[in-house]
């Protein structure tokens, strides 16, 4: 029987979706090498991880192997590249709606499909938010009643020490008590709230 009280993947990712989408379709030409909070990522490099991400976590939906192993300049493609954004971010949520899309394993590693499901939305929320810190763009979360942020924090708090030695997030970083739930989840993976691109 399926756990109603648990959020399906393709709802959440929804929820995300609808906060990245303007955040990408608002990235100027000008501020395609400017850096980001992640430091090993310019924005057009970022926004190509971020395609590569939504594409590939299509097949992994349908039990499929991904493939990783070559990146792709999405970007370098045509300057529709963000109206690709939009159309895969959309494919990705269908795959993820799809029945038993979020059930039993995926994934080279065999991980539980809740777990994968949860690292491309994770993508989609923190890339996110450094694509609208590094184009001094705004970045609102979605809404607490959508279970995105909550999901996430649990889901980072299970990764954390793997990822971590993998080199996927850094040491979190400390942040007051009064924190809000976004800025706890950028923290716990190792990124700086206050992030601000250096002043030309």
């Amino acid at each position: 029987m399926t756990d109603t009280s648990v959020n399906k993947i393709g709802d959440l990712l929804s929820a995300a979706v609808e906060r990245a989408v303007p955040v990408v379709r608002a990235i100027p030409d000008d501020r395609l090498a400017a850096p980001t909070p992640c430091a090993e990522y310019d924005v057009k490099s970022l926004v190509n991880h971020l395609l590569q991400v939504t594409v590939q976590f299509q097949a992994l939906a349908a039990k499929q192997d991904s493939d990783f192993e070559q990146s792709v300049d999405y970007v370098a493609q045509g300057p529709d590249w963000r109206e690709r954004f939009v159309d895969e971010t959309g494919k990705l949520i269908a795959a993820w709606s799809a029945p038993g899309a979020d059930e039993g394993t995926t994934g080279a590693m065999n991980m539980p499909a809740r777990t994968v499901g949860s690292m491309v939305l994770l993508d989609l929320t923190v890339h996110a938010w450094d694509l609208a810190r590094a184009t001094g763009q705004t970045y609102e979360p979605a809404p607490e009643g959508s279970g995105v942020l909550k999901t996430l924090r649990e889901s980072v708090a299970g990764l954390a020490p793997t990822a971590r030695k993998m080199g996927v997030f850094g040491e979190q970083v400390e942040v007051p008590g009064d924190a809000s739930e976004l800025e706890k989840l950028l923290a716990e993976t190792g990124r700086d709230p206050s992030w601000a691109p250096a002043a030309a």
